[in-house]
């Protein structure tokens, strides 16, 4: 049966129950074929995108108010605004460029920002949405038909794989790479273990060490580097192992271009502290945030904190440059989102509204200090807005 979950999260009515019934004995069995344990990333990948079965592969709603958690475009109209003033520049720097959004999640972002980039007279040529789950790309097409004229419609077009190579265009990934399946690792007296998942004689999914694997030993010394001596017996914490492999395949969409990455995450340096020993998970079920993400497999998100010094570094690969990173607030104020307009309006259900809005985006303890914002250019010869008040890229 599904593992019961915490007192403080809310019961998933019947149908909900039923379906993590489905994920679970599928995950349960999986296990079993492979031996009695699944490494953590193949478990996260079968929680989220198992055909079918997955968070992110199957019917329930995620987003919004009705969802498990709120992202920045479904906290209102300002974030979009905002951030079609600082991708202006950008667009009307390329000839013919497009915007690919991976993960479009309810298709809010894209919803509001063709608009506003239209009004500010640099609409993409075409807007490419990522998104490989057909119920997504369902919800997205109706929320859209019924924002947008037809004439900025016909410019979005959908994918389930990424496009061949584009000559221009602006890659805009909000609150992606933190749902990449990652690894999970323990420090150990003989040495870095691998950490995943296994069964109770109950089939209750349950924390198991793997065997040593030099292998997977060497792949974690490779990503954390010196910071892995500083470490105590007994440290857990994630990397994502196919962040590079991910992103140099989308960053190789374009011969140019910009991109902008925006997640909850920290340079490496301060993700992997001693006093950080539980690592990151962040799980979301009905607007409670949590860190089991053994329970409600299917019904629940299940994230990480983005190594943002990977990203840089993988970059650099590509050939691309890091021209710009600051925390979502630095960003946004920058980029001259709206806070007059919302300051000067009487007290309303509007206002009341927008003020609540600014809080969630741009507050330490919301969304403005946890949220990182990092630029990535190739063969633009411009430095992105939005990076003007603070630039934190000395830290990466």
């Amino acid at each position: 049966m599904i593992a019961s979950p915490s007192q403080a999260l809310p019961a998933p009515d019947e149908d909900a129950r039923a379906h993590g019934e489905r994920v679970h004995a599928h995950i349960v069995a999986q296990i079993h074929d492979n031996g009695g344990w699944l490494d953590f990333a193949r478990y996260m990948d079968l929680a989220l995108y198992a055909p079918g079965l997955g968070y992110y592969s199957a019917g329930s709603t995620k987003f919004g108010a009705a969802g498990d958690f709120v992202t920045a475009p479904e906290a209102g109209t300002l974030f979009a605004h905002a951030l079609a003033r600082q991708l202006a520049p950008l667009l009307l720097a390329q000839e013919s460029p497009v915007i690919l959004e991976p993960g479009a999640g309810s298709g809010a972002l894209a919803g509001e920002l063709l608009p506003a980039l239209n009004e500010l007279g640099a609409p993409p040529a075409r807007y490419l949405i990522l998104e490989p789950s057909a119920q997504l790309q369902a919800r997205q097409r109706e929320y859209l038909k019924s924002r947008l004229t037809t004439r900025l419609l016909r410019r979005v077009k959908w994918l389930n794989r990424l496009p061949a190579q584009m000559p221009a265009g602006v890659l805009l990934a909000n609150e992606v790479l933190d749902a990449l399946p990652v690894q999970r690792f323990r420090i150990t007296a003989e040495g870095v273990m691998p950490l995943g998942v296994s069964v109770t004689a109950k089939d209750e999914l349950c924390w198991a060490q793997g065997p040593h694997d030099p292998a997977f030993a060497a792949l974690v010394r490779a990503r954390l580097g010196t910071l892995l001596d500083g470490l105590p017996p007994g440290y857990e914490s994630e990397f994502c192992a196919m962040l590079p492999a991910w992103l140099t395949s989308v960053l190789e969409c374009f011969e140019a271009g910009a991109a902008l990455l925006i997640d909850y995450g920290l340079p490496r340096r301060e993700i992997y502290l001693p006093e950080r020993s539980a690592g990151t998970l962040r799980c979301h079920f009905r607007h409670r945030a949590h860190d089991d993400p053994l329970i409600l497999p299917g019904l629940q998100d299940i994230t990480a904190w983005v190594d943002f010094t990977t990203v840089a570094d993988t970059a650099g690969q590509c050939g691309w440059e890091v021209a710009g990173y600051a925390t979502q607030a630095h960003f946004l104020l920058d980029g001259g989102i709206d806070i007059a307009t919302v300051a000067a309006q009487s007290l309303s259900p509007e206002s009341v509204t927008r003020a609540s809005e600014l809080k969630t985006l741009l507050m330490p303890g919301e969304m403005g200090e946890r949220f990182r914002v990092m630029a990535l250019t190739r063969g633009l010869n411009m430095q992105p807005p939005g990076f003007g008040l603070r630039d934190l890229r000395d830290r990466l």
